[in-house]
């Protein structure tokens, strides 16, 4: 029996990672195989995608220019900078415990890096 998306997507991203490379190692050519490695992938690429914006956002926190932050993603600077937008404003429309989950001066600090790289 093959694994689903919805079976994977429950499993914490490291293991779907440890997952798939023994997958890869061991995998068999029937259906069932190459089912299991479209879950373990599709759930590995999900994961990733809710985390790229936290990671590119601590990324220019630390001194990462956003040339640097795009070649590392492998996307140009306008879809770095239009991925993290659509995150931090959600982030910021998320209140815990009274409190937006990003930081507003530390959210317009990195706003205010992206523009000034965006037209230079």
């Amino acid at each position: 029996m093959s694994l689903i998306f919805a079976e994977a997507e429950r499993r914490s991203p490291y293991a779907l990672l440890l997952e798939l490379h023994e997958h890869a190692l061991l995998s068999t050519d029937d259906a069932g195989g190459h089912l299991t490695e479209l879950a373990l992938a599709a759930a590995v690429v999900s994961w990733w995608t809710r985390w790229q914006p936290l990671t590119v956002y601590r990324a220019l926190l630390s001194g990462a220019t956003l040339a640097e932050v795009a070649a590392a993603c492998g996307l140009d600077r306008a879809e770095v900078a239009r991925r993290w937008t659509r995150w931090a404003e959600a982030q910021m429309r998320l209140v815990i415990g009274s409190r937006p989950a990003l930081d507003p001066a530390e959210a317009e600090f990195v706003r205010g890096r992206i523009e000034a790289e965006m037209v230079a």
